[in-house]
C-alpha cells in the first residue's frame, strides 16, 4: 500500500504543488488548507508522514505539530519561512524531525519525504521475537532495531524516527562519545542539505525528558563537553 502523506498548507499554489510532486512518487496525499480540517482527517486515517506549514489561518503549524505528536509518532516536516531560524528551533523543539524553508524546490522536499519514511518503521505487534543481534540494552533501557521499539523499565517509550536512531546510534557506541557532526552525519547521511548542530541538541533535550533523564546528573545520555555525548558502558 502507498503511504499516506498529510500536507497542510493554506497556499493552495504550494500545497497543489506538494501534492503533484508526490503523487507522481506514488505517495496517498491527503491535502487540506487549514489546521482544522486536517486534525479531523488524523483522527480518522492511519497516516505516515506530515508536511505542515507553520504560517496556517486557524491554528499555526506549531501547535498542530504538538497536537499530533500526543497521540503520535510518525516523522514531520514543517515549512517554514526563508531563514527563520526561531521557527525551525521551535518545531524541533515541540518534536519536528525536520524543516524546509519557502521557497523550497519540489524535487528536494520528496527526497526529504523519503529518507524520512526510510528511517521510519511502524511498530508491528506480529512481529516475532528478534534475535539479540537486533536488541540494544542499557540497564532497564530495551531497544529493539528490528521491531522499532523501545521501552524503559518494560514501559514502551514513543520516539519519534529522529530520537530512535540517535538513541540506537548511542547504545551502539556505549562507553564512546559521539559527537553532534557524527551523529548528523549517521541520521543524514544521504542528505545534501546543511542544517545547524542545534538540531541534534534539541531532539537530545526532547529524548532525555522521554527517558526521565538528568542533563546534569545523567542517567543514561552523558554529555562530553566539546566532544558530544555518550551512554557509558554497563558495569
Amino acid at each position: 500500500m502507498p503511504h499516506k502523506i498529510l500536507v497542510v498548507d493554506d497556499e493552495i499554489e504550494i500545497a497543489d504543488l506538494i501534492e503533484t510532486y508526490l503523487a507522481d512518487e506514488n505517495y496517498s496525499i491527503f491535502k487540506f488548507y487549514s489546521a482544522k480540517d486536517a486534525l479531523a482527517c488524523i483522527e480518522c486515517t492511519d497516516l505516515d508522514l506530515a508536511i505542515l506549514d507553520v504560517m496556517l489561518p486557524d491554528i499555526d503549524g506549531f501547535a498542530l505539530c504538538k497536537k499530533i505528536r500526543e497521540k503520535h509518532t510518525w516523522p514531520i516536516i514543517m515549512l517554514t519561512a526563508k531563514d527563520a531560524e526561531t521557527d525551525k528551533i521551535t518545531g524541533l523543539t515541540l518534536g519536528a524531525d525536520d524543516y524546509v524553508t519557502k521557497p523550497f524546490r519540489p524535487l528536494e522536499l520528496a527526497a526529504r519525504v523519503k529518507s524520512q519514511l526510510r528511517r521510519y518503521k511502524k511498530y508491528n505487534p506480529g512481529i516475532a521475537p528478534a534475535a539479540s543481534a537486533d536488541t540494544l540494552m542499557h540497564g532497564d533501557l530495551v531497544l529493539n532495531k528490528k521491531a522499532h521499539t523501545c521501552t524503559l523499565e518494560d514501559r514502551p517509550l514513543e520516539l519519534t524516527p529522529t530520537e530512535f536512531s540517535i538513541l540506537r546510534i548511542l547504545l551502539e557506541n556505549q562507553g564512546t562519545a559521539v559527537s553532534s557532526e557524527e551523529l548528523f552525519h549517521q541520521i543524514w547521511q544521504d542528505e545534501y542539505y546543511s542544517k545547524s548542530n542545534n538540531t541534534i541538541t534539541v531532539h537530545i533535550r526532547h529524548l532525555r525528558e522521554k527517558l526521565g533523564d538528568n542533563a546534569d546528573k545523567p542517567r543514561f545520555i552523558k554529555t562530553i563537553w566539546g566532544v558530544g555525548y555518550k551512554i557509558e558502558d554497563q558495569p
